[in-house]
């Protein structure tokens, strides 16, 4: 079946325009994005969509961690609303689709039912959660966490940002400070959806239209401190040597072969290795090693777990030690049955190419999916590049992904 643009009920030369004026704040080299969380360009991306939302009937609401809700009435307005959203920050060298792809979507399916005249039993809402990257302030998805209970509202107000400014302080000088509690107490929902690129390969390889979220992998991550000693490169012999970067680089082959040992559904990386001098003819003393693990099973994320911990132990012999810290981490998630089952739905009844799908990385979903019904939609990104200027989608992917947000909102925004 041949599904024409023309028959998706929103117009998709207009999500498109809304996605390339977006990218025209904080361009960067290689047709990337730049607008790192709570910085004066991502206050920029916040006031155009909020003009867009505005122009489109919605109200506006931002809560006290900075989450902005741009609220379309339904006609109960008792009933807690359905809401679709993403984030509007990037990385430092991002693309301009990772989470601005599911606001702006979002906007397109209301702008749409705006044009249809239809109106929702239930209000549907847009959300923007602060913070999702993680990049400027760490760790990431701090809004979507505050929001769901992961975080207090008191540490990530009093996070320090890589440049040495406090969040909350940023949330006061961009007038992100709302007075209402962020929480699900304060903010009922009846249900979530977020639509979004793949950020892999699988979709493109596998010529599918779209993917129907059911879930995302669990993360472990860790800093691993490796302390050896510094001494001078020349009239130290080999053999009497405690070289923390030595045993850094065993450590990243160990994470490398716990990755491999699980499947193809398990990731390990190593992102960061910082060493100490930083001289070329001293031995490194110290050495910082970041690692990610990511598995769909729980039993199988514990035993990488207590891989890499092993792994930690038998290298901290002859002088080196490591200290291993668990740095951040959730839990295996399912999404939803009923919501996925719409998502599912309305992609067979457009005729298009699908398959379930596990999320590999994180989403503000992923929280939200704790305290509040949830689902996702993925489309392809070109190469399955993402966190990298290249990263890029089709237009049609783009209408076809939207075209099923909306009818799966739409769907549960007419259900009591």
């Amino acid at each position: 079946m041949t599904l024409s643009l023309t028959s998706l009920g929103i117009d998709g030369d207009r999500l498109w325009h809304t996605l390339m004026e977006m990218a025209k704040i904080g361009p960067i080299p290689g047709n990337g994005s730049g607008r790192l969380a709570l910085t004066d360009l991502d206050k920029q991306g916040r006031e155009l969509f909020a003009l867009w939302c505005r122009g489109a009937g919605m109200s506006l609401a931002t809560d006290a961690i900075g989450n902005l809700f741009a609220r379309r009435e339904g006609m109960d307005p008792s009933l807690p609303p359905v809401v679709l959203g993403s984030h509007l920050d990037t990385q430092p060298t991002g693309g301009r689709f990772d989470g601005v792809y599911g606001v702006l979507a979002a906007l397109e399916a209301v702008r749409s039912l705006n044009d249809d005249g239809v109106e929702t039993l239930r209000p549907i809402e847009i959300a923007v959660w602060m913070n999702e990257e993680g990049a400027r302030y760490s760790p990431p998805m701090m809004g979507s966490g505050v929001f769901t209970g992961r975080f207090t509202e008191t540490e990530v107000l009093n996070a320090v940002a890589q440049d040495g400014a406090r969040l909350e302080d940023d949330l006061v000088r961009l007038g992100w400070k709302g007075e209402r509690k962020a929480s699900l107490s304060a903010h009922p929902m009846a249900a979530y959806f977020e639509a979004h690129i793949e950020q892999g390969p699988v979709l493109e390889d596998e010529a599918k239209d779209l993917g129907v979220v059911t879930g995302a992998r669990g993360q472990n991550w860790y800093e691993a401190v490796i302390t050896g000693r510094e001494a001078h490169a020349g009239p130290t012999p080999m053999h009497l040597r405690k070289d923390a970067l030595v045993a850094a680089a065993k450590l990243v082959l160990a994470v490398q072969e716990i990755g491999a040992a699980y499947g193809e559904e398990a990731c390990a990386t190593v992102g960061i290795l910082d060493v100490e001098p930083h001289s070329r003819n001293v031995i490194p003393g110290r050495a910082l090693v970041t690692i990610d693990l990511r598995h769909p099973d729980t039993a199988q994320l514990a035993a990488m777990d207590a891989d890499l911990k092993a792994a930690v132990a038998s290298l901290s012999t002859n002088g080196i030690s490591i200290a291993l810290n668990d740095f951040w981490s959730f839990p295996v998630i399912r999404f939803d049955e009923t919501l996925v089952g719409r998502v599912r739905d309305a992609a067979t009844a457009r005729g298009l190419a699908h398959r379930d799908i596990v999320s590999g990385a994180g989403h503000d979903a992923v929280y939200v999916s704790a305290v509040v019904p949830t689902a996702m939609i993925f489309i392809p990104c070109v190469g399955g590049i993402s966190h990298n200027p290249a990263e890029n989608i089709e237009p049609r992917h783009a209408a076809l992904g939207c075209a099923v947000l909306k009818d799966a909102a739409l769907a549960t925004a007419q259900a009591r």
